[in-house]
């Protein structure tokens, strides 16, 4: 995927994550439980930590070609996606099992700066 494409993606859910924090800090702060207003910015905080490090991924693949690169990427917007989403649609439905689907975002998340730390490793040494 091109480099150009990554910094977009950091950029609509960056744009997206500091609207939903405007919208929790805003709109929920009066209409949901301390808890649940937490859980809503957690989301949104986690949201913008992932946008920041996409873009930088778009940056990094700019000068760096690997696979892995690619597959780090993926996992980090799709595991923000269903991190943070999943988490947003508990909040804003009230359903619970949503919540099963958190998980699996996180791991994603996790899988995605596992593949970005072998990227580094494989460049330092010349790979």
């Amino acid at each position: 995927m091109l480099w150009t494409t990554w910094i977009s993606f950091g950029g609509i859910l960056g744009m997206t994550g500091v609207a939903a924090g405007a919208f929790g800090a805003h709109a929920l702060k009066t209409r949901l439980q301390p808890d649940m207003l937490a859980v809503f910015e957690t989301a949104a905080r986690y949201q913008m930590y992932h946008a920041m490090a996409i873009v930088c991924l778009g940056l990094l693949s700019s000068r760096i070609d690997q696979s892995l690169l690619q597959v780090s990427g993926f996992s980090l917007l799709g595991g923000t996606l269903l991190f943070s989403g999943s988490l947003y649609a508990l909040v804003l439905t009230g359903n619970r099992s949503l919540g099963a689907i958190t998980p699996i975002g996180g791991a994603l998340l996790i899988f995605g700066w596992l593949m970005l730390s072998v990227v580094a490793m494989r460049a330092s040494f010349g790979q």
